[in-house]
């Protein structure tokens, strides 16, 4: 009679998380885009004139230096204080979630998101009118839809990647979802 094998769970392989090199990760790729938003940052209030849109790709993409009390597009105006505890949130729920990560690809994610919520928030901590109340310093202008910096491109890359990362089924940890039940 021959031996029958035991049955497996229908369940995902659980992967094994990356540890501190997730962690590594997320914070070397948040210091770059950090680094790179206060850079920018600094050039655009040292060489652009407040409200002067400068071409770069004709109305399509410009240089004009504004300073945002807002979120994105002006949204959420007079609530500086709100969005500033909005992105420490974010920043502590980022970094302890970088802990338990098995997937370089959402580390990349999760540095960007990262990196562009410290950007931001420094704006916020260290700009006028005050800490807590300071204003985001905005410089690349998109058409006549909105004007943003380094850090707001990083948070809209990070979106970006975390749908296609969930779209395609891949956890934090690395496993896939459904990876047990496509190799049934």
């Amino acid at each position: 009679m021959p031996e029958s094998k035991p049955a497996t769970p229908d369940v995902a392989p659980v992967a094994r998380p990356v540890g501190r090199r997730g962690l590594v990760t997320v914070l070397v790729v948040a210091a770059v885009v950090t680094v790179l938003d206060q850079l920018t940052k600094a050039w655009a209030l040292a060489a652009l004139d407040p409200g002067v849109r400068r071409p770069v790709l004709g109305r399509w993409l410009g240089l004009q230096l504004i300073s945002n009390p807002g979120a994105a597009l002006s949204i959420a105006t007079g609530m500086t204080w709100v969005l500033t505890v909005i992105a420490v949130v974010v920043v502590v729920v980022v970094i302890r979630t970088a802990r338990q990560l098995g997937s370089r690809s959402w580390a990349l994610t999760l540095g960007l998101l990262l990196g562009g919520a410290v950007g931001n928030l420094i704006d916020r901590m260290v700009r006028e009118p005050g800490p807590l109340r300071g204003e985001v310093v905005d410089f690349i202008a998109y058409g006549s839809w909105f004007i943003g910096n380094v850090a707001d491109i990083a948070i809209v890359v990070a979106a970006g990647l975390a749908m296609v990362l969930v779209a395609r089924g891949i956890r934090l940890d690395g496993g896939r979802e459904g990876a047990a039940r496509a190799d049934a």
